[in-house]
């Protein structure tokens, strides 16, 4: 009974205050004319039980571009490595040592410090079977979780959030960038897209006055625009690879979210983003700004679940050792400063963090003092209870045991994502995978 009448009060807190009040803001009439209609669906609408702001939460972070994992995680002691790479293998000085035998490259020193700190799991090995080595189709099968000859229409965080979010708040996912992920897309469209909080608010007038409705059109228009000097990549060649800005769905689906979208990002989270300061100090990088700003809306109370980051520029086909370093240094000292500040606030037992790229590079350089696409890399996974050292097995070397000059996966990427729906969102992993993978052993 007291569960029911929470429920109850719920829907008339979400039917008064995110519809109603959106009402006293100045919107488009297309969307003012809806809210009847969306009245009706929120009062039937269940909510979620579990939220960000008192359970788990997961952040992505997308390294776009298809990062070099072998100068990422070094087989220093390798004579296969050495040979494949005479000028831009890493030496004895350019290498933080995990064991005997591999290494952090030096620029991850904040990897380094959580990895002997027992919160960082570094899964060796990850890819799928038959490897593509298009930018966007890799990308395409690693936010659907898909197989390679498989093509879907929805993410597979968006069948998480269809399975196991049911009539869950619109910011359950939230996505620091220009588009949503193709990870997001679902059946019944959830997430809100956005970079700077102080840009995301309606004009608000009693009666408007004359031009005024433009101003408000261009306001509403300009809702999800973004401020192209702060999504200036950090690396210069592949930006951070998205999916498909649109879900499927109905239009009142559409103006559904869309008008929720608008009262939530306008005052909703602008109070949020207020309510936190940050308590770490970060790397001047839009990674860093976007790890930043996520930091704030946790310690803030938002009831976001899945949090989604990218870093772009990985696609080192020429000269590829600084700006591999410096991408690498820029991932270690943001991610560095992002667990340092969610400790200070209390929240870092709550929090899992988990990178990915669309796929590795060759093992040889190639003639321009770079790497070509290639399969198999690390994947990294930071938290207060992963199952911290070295998971998985290193890929062989051995020219004989590549597949067309790559390394061959020992790990397939959907055991990494079952690991983190089994074991850190506490929801069934088949459902939204699509088949049955094993868990691997994160927390």
């Amino acid at each position: 009974m007291k569960d029911e009448l929470t429920l109850k009060t719920r829907r008339e807190f979400l039917r008064t205050t995110v519809l109603g009040s959106a009402l006293s803001w100045t919107v488009p009439t297309f969307l003012a004319n809806t809210f009847a209609t969306l009245n009706a669906d929120a009062a039937n609408s269940a909510t979620q039980i579990a939220t960000g702001k008192d359970s788990t939460i997961l952040v992505v972070l997308q390294m776009a571009g298809g990062n070099d994992g072998l100068n990422t995680i070094v087989p220093f002691a390798n004579d296969h490595y050495r040979k494949a790479r005479p000028r831009i293998g890493l030496t004895e000085k350019q290498i933080l040592r995990i064991n005997d035998d591999v290494a952090f490259n030096q620029s991850l020193a904040g990897f380094k410090e959580l990895y002997d700190g027992g919160q960082l799991s570094v899964i060796q090995g990850v890819g799928y079977p038959n490897p593509n080595r298009s930018h966007f189709r890799s990308t395409e099968i690693w936010q659907t979780a898909s197989d390679a000859e498989r093509f879907e229409t929805s993410g597979w965080l968006g069948r998480y959030f269809d399975n196991a979010c049911s009539g869950c708040d619109p910011e359950v996912a939230v996505t620091i960038g220009a588009q949503m992920p193709q990870a997001f897309a679902a059946k019944n469209a959830k997430g809100i897209c956005f970079n700077n909080p102080q840009s995301y608010r309606f004009q608000k007038a009693d009666q408007p006055g004359p031009g005024e409705n433009d101003l408000m059109e261009a306001s509403y228009r300009k809702l999800n625009d973004v401020d192209e000097a702060q999504m200036e990549n950090s690396g210069g060649s592949i930006g951070s690879l998205h999916g498909a800005a649109k879900h499927t769905g109905s239009a009142l689906d559409f103006i559904e979210r869309t008008a929720l979208d608008a009262e939530l990002s306008s005052a909703k989270i602008r109070a949020i983003a207020a309510k936190a300061e940050n308590k770490a100090t970060y790397p001047q990088s839009q990674l860093a700004n976007s790890l930043k700003l996520v930091a704030k809306l946790i310690g803030g109370g938002m009831a976001t679940r899945v949090y989604y980051v990218s870093q772009g520029g990985y696609d080192t086909h020429g000269n590829q050792a600084g700006t591999h370093d410096r991408l690498l240094g820029d991932l270690g000292g943001a991610v560095k400063a992002f667990v340092d500040d969610l400790k200070a606030q209390g929240n870092f037992e709550r929090v899992l963090v988990m990178t990915f790229s669309e796929f590795g590079r060759r093992v040889s350089e190639n003639a321009s003092g770079g790497t070509d696409h290639g399969a198999a890399a690390p994947m990294f996974v930071f938290g207060n209870k992963v199952k911290a050292g070295l998971l998985g097995q290193h890929p062989n070397l051995a020219p004989t045991d590549l597949f067309q000059g790559d390394l061959k996966f020992t790990t397939d990427f959907r055991s990494v994502y079952a690991g983190v729906l089994e074991g850190w969102l506490k929801t069934r992993s088949a459902p939204v995978l699509g088949g049955k993978f094993e868990p691997l052993g994160l927390v």
